[in-house]
């Protein structure tokens, strides 16, 4: 059940939101969103049919260097998120963590870290949930409802 929706929901329509991101011009979120899209189509494809052809004593260091990866590629996100909003850039730096607790705790197989992993990945959710609600606000009321606090000179 968790990886059909990390393909559908997390892969899927997180890639198709970075494409017209991308064709209406918003480089920055286009990227972030077609980046995560791709993060949940992998997860999925090493999950589904992949993992089974690694050696189980070195699935937990696959599954580290994977998530290794895509922290590398929030670290860069991150960096280029300074001038977006506040909110964004504390999701991110959580993302970070996130990314980073679990590639170690996968790949050390230590159980602590994967647990704060995902106690870490809820704090990002509920910033990306704030984040999402707060913009889907601002297009329906037509001014900012929750405030998102904006980085970039105006």
């Amino acid at each position: 059940m968790v990886f059909g929706v990390a393909l559908m929901f997390g892969g899927l329509a997180q890639l198709i939101a970075g494409l017209i991101q991308l064709r209406t011009g918003n480089t920055f979120s286009g990227v972030l969103f077609a980046g995560f899209g791709a993060f949940w189509m992998s997860f999925f494809a090493i999950g589904q049919w992949f993992l089974k052809d690694v050696p189980l004593l070195q699935v937990g260091h696959a599954l580290g260097l994977f998530l290794y990866a895509f922290g590398i590629f929030v670290v860069v996100m991150l960096a280029t998120s300074l001038r977006t909003n506040v909110v964004v850039v504390v999701a991110l730096t959580i993302l970070v963590a996130v990314f980073f607790l679990l590639g170690a705790g996968n790949y050390g197989a230590h159980t602590t870290l994967i647990h704060w992993g995902g106690y870490t990945g809820l704090a990002a959710a509920a910033c990306a949930f704030y984040l999402a609600l707060a913009e889907l606000c601002e297009s329906s009321y037509g001014r900012n409802i929750l405030p998102l606090w904006p980085l970039a000179k105006r």
